[in-house]
């Protein structure tokens, strides 16, 4: 009994403010003694890694985006993300395949039939246990982001396409209600951490108990 990993994806538009989150729910798991790994997307591998230089820097045709999304998100999966939770242990991921539905499908119009077709291929028989959305008003999350650093090619994108994804967010957090949370980010962070405390304590109870 309790041996089982669980996979918690974090999510929300550039400005969310979920990056703030990730360590402090990494610690509380490993305060209830579970074995915790930490990984990102697109990322996570060394492979992944260089792919993510060429997609947050480099224009390229949206198709060939959601491919590399996806190809980043197979090597993940393959090295890191399946053989941690074979062990048992727990996964943070900052972002799944929720962010490919939300900025290549949302923010950019990528026909959700082509996603679903990725998805169904790259991870058939893998979603999250649970899905942290954070979620901000646009204009919000705009002014969070650093403007002393250089901003990828998302960062710089306009209000409206921030707008789309989130809304394609909310959409999928409708529709998988048994897995998604969605976080009020305007929040203080103690508020927030709070309601993330409970959350995972509620996570780690249930899995006592399979």
């Amino acid at each position: 009994m309790g041996l089982t990993g669980k996979f918690i994806n974090f999510e929300g538009i550039d400005g969310a403010g979920k990056s703030t989150h990730i360590q402090f729910v990494a610690d509380l798991l490993q305060s209830y003694g579970k074995t915790v790994v930490q990984t990102r997307e697109p990322g996570g591998t060394a492979l992944g890694e260089s792919l993510r230089q060429l997609l947050l820097q480099d224009k390229m045709h949206l198709e060939t985006e959601a491919l590399l999304m996806f190809a980043a998100r197979r090597e993940n999966i393959a090295q890191v993300i399946q053989p941690a939770l074979d062990r048992g242990d727990w996964v943070i991921c900052d972002r799944f395949s929720d962010s490919s539905f939300a900025y290549q499908g949302g923010g950019r119009h990528l026909a959700i039939e082509k996603l679903d077709a990725l998805e169904q291929w790259v991870h058939p028989n893998l979603q999250p246990d649970l899905t942290l959305l954070f979620d901000v008003p646009i204009e919000v999350a705009r002014s969070r982001l650093n403007a002393t650093r250089d901003l990828d090619k998302f960062e710089r994108e306009q209000a409206s396409f921030f707008n789309n994804t989130r809304n394609e967010y909310l959409r999928r957090a409708a529709a998988f209600p048994q897995r998604f949370r969605i976080i009020d980010s305007t929040k203080t962070i103690a508020e927030i951490r709070a309601e993330l405390s409970h959350l995972i304590s509620a996570l780690c109870e249930q899995n006592a108990h399979e």
